[in-house]
């Protein structure tokens, strides 16, 4: 059975699931559909048209739905899609999409929004990222699966981010990072892959192995980098990973790769 608190607006036309739980004054908008089981704690807004997933949590002062932050937007509708069992802490705010047929901004299941973040007008997010506190995105920007991005970070419209990625606090990000790449707070470009993250997740030792030597050969031997990465792509063709990051390199999207930091040193980061 849904709890509403008598202060909160559910406007004519939103789909409520079951047990779903709506704080004081927050807004429920008419084209909004809550799953079962989603909280919406105090002062939380969701207006436009949003999909929540069930078993997401929705914390005070957040706002999704919100028009996007963009002088080309001039009243089209667009639309919001969160999955399932999502963390939306406080102040967090994401716009509906502005381009294209769907107009929409899309976020997975599982993911962590801690308090501050920004997602802006179409971007999408995959299953299981977390974004820390005040974490900032422009539009248009694609965020793998297994993502942490630090907080404070800030990434340039249209960036892509790879599966099993890692982005340090107070990171610009101007460019695309690859699956299993590393940015640390302090460098200048790529800081090696995310080793921590693969043994988190159960990443075998000679599947790691091979993807250190995968990053060895793709960015520190001679040849034009197009060039490295057909070379990469013959001797690892059969290695799952490292041509999940050859596909993400040939996919090209509108920003360049972030290259490594310097020539020479780790080429990974361990501690």
């Amino acid at each position: 059975m849904s709890k509403i608190h008598p202060s909160a607006v559910v406007e004519d036309g939103a789909r409520l699931g079951a047990d779903v739980s709506i704080g004081a004054f927050s807004y429920v908008g008419p084209d909004v559909v809550l799953g079962d089981g989603v909280v919406l704690k105090n002062h939380a807004s969701v207006a436009s048209n949003v999909t929540i997933g069930d078993g997401t949590t929705v914390s005070p002062f957040a706002s999704i739905g919100g028009t996007p932050q963009s002088v080309h937007h001039k009243g089209e509708p667009g639309s919001i899609v969160i999955g399932k069992n999502c963390v939306i802490r406080e102040n967090v705010t994401i716009n509906f999409g502005l381009v294209g047929e769907r107009r929409e901004t899309r976020i997975g299941d599982r993911c962590f929004l801690m308090t501050g973040v920004h997602v802006a007008h179409d971007c999408t997010l995959g299953n299981d990222v977390i974004l820390a506190n005040c974490a900032t995105m422009g539009g248009h920007v694609t965020i793998g699966n297994n993502v942490f991005m630090g907080g404070l970070c800030a990434l340039h419209q249209f960036v892509r981010i790879g599966d099993n990625a890692i982005v340090g606090g107070l990171c610009p990000v101007w460019h695309d990072v690859i699956p299993f790449g590393a940015l640390r707070e302090g460098l200048e470009g790529l800081g090696g892959l995310n080793i921590i993250g693969m043994k988190r997740r159960g990443f075998s030792r000679p599947a790691i192995h091979a993807l250190r030597a995968a990053y060895r050969d793709l960015f520190f031997t001679e040849g034009r980098f197009a060039e490295r990465v057909e070379r990469v792509a013959e001797r690892y063709g059969d290695d799952e990973n490292v041509m999940h990051i050859v596909s993400f390199i040939r996919e090209r999207g509108k920003r360049r790769i972030t290259m490594p930091h310097a020539v020479s040193g780790a080429d990974v980061v361990e501690e």
